[in-house]
């Protein structure tokens, strides 16, 4: 009998953990486009992020301990998931609206992912993926001619939102491909960015932290610092190990539709037609490509 308890307790834990990664995911577009509206640079955001996730990250590296990554691997990952996925997120909010980066790096992700795996590893997608990608790139296509969630240069943020996903599965696979244990890694990436960035903030990049309130601050270095950096990693690996990754990754699908609906009223980005057919084009591409034919 205390193998079925042992079986709920586990999904209870798991479903609870995905819905926490779910509204980390949600908060990150929102935080970030924030951030953008306020008095910080995208530099400004990064060096948040990577001195919060720093401080953060020891203790939990002193629990549970730090993989052992051959140092080129190291430079990869930090490559594409340390500096190149946030930092391209960041100049996207600084040109587009929230609701463009919960489709294009939301909803892009699994094009991305499969696009790269095509390249790197010949895995040929089946004709329920090819419609699941089809449904998002005609998503993505929809929320660009909608003039009211397309502001003057969007564009521009696109090109970083998409290249931010891109790194986003440029670093899956390498965690495929080597078979780099989560958690570990994520604290490896906390840890590495915070030596490598700081400085280089503080003498060469732009920055106008100078003028920021503290609690506007306080409220970065909390969210893209402890939140998005280091929780989200630990929530995502316990929801993967519990409920398994199709279940997890379906959550992924509510975060446009939860991230556009929260950007009306908070930042005042409202969707046309095109835009809301759009956001829930993506939502629909997204559940296709991780649920399987029965």
């Amino acid at each position: 009998m205390a193998e079925p308890a042992a079986s709920a307790r586990d999904l209870r834990i798991g479903w609870a953990a995905a819905f926490g990664v779910l509204a980390v995911w949600v908060g990150f577009q929102l935080i970030g486009r924030v951030a953008a509206r306020q008095d910080f640079t995208p530099w400004d955001v990064g060096a948040l992020r990577y001195g919060g996730a720093f401080l953060l990250a020891l203790p939990l590296a002193w629990h549970f301990g730090l993989p052992r990554i051959a140092p080129l691997r190291l430079v990869a990952v930090m490559a594409v998931a340390g500096f190149g996925f946030p930092l391209c997120a960041y100049f996207g909010f600084a040109h587009a609206p929230a609701a463009h980066g919960a489709v294009i790096m939301s909803a892009g992700l699994p094009l991305a992912t499969t696009l790269l795996g095509w390249a790197w590893f010949g895995d040929v997608p089946g004709r329920r993926r090819v419609a699941s990608l089809a449904a998002v790139i005609l998503a993505a296509l929809l929320l660009a001619f909608d003039g009211t969630a397309s502001p003057p240069g969007a564009w521009i943020g696109d090109l970083f939102y998409a290249s931010a996903s891109l790194c986003w599965a440029a670093y899956t696979l390498l965690v495929r491909q080597w078979r780099l244990p989560a958690l570990g890694t994520t604290l490896t990436i906390a840890l590495a960015g915070a030596p490598v960035f700081l400085p280089l903030w503080w003498m060469l990049l732009p920055s106008r932290m100078e003028s920021a309130p503290v609690s506007a601050i306080l409220v970065q270095v909390a969210y893209q610092g402890f939140l998005s950096s280091v929780i989200a990693g630990v929530l995502y690996t316990t929801a993967v190990a519990r409920i398994g990754p199709a279940s997890t990754t379906l959550i992924g699908a509510l975060v446009p539709g939860l991230v556009s609906v929260a950007a009306w009223p908070l930042l005042g980005e409202p969707l046309g037609v095109l835009g809301t057919a759009g956001v829930v084009l993506a939502m629909a591409g997204m559940a296709l490509g991780v649920t399987r034919a029965r």
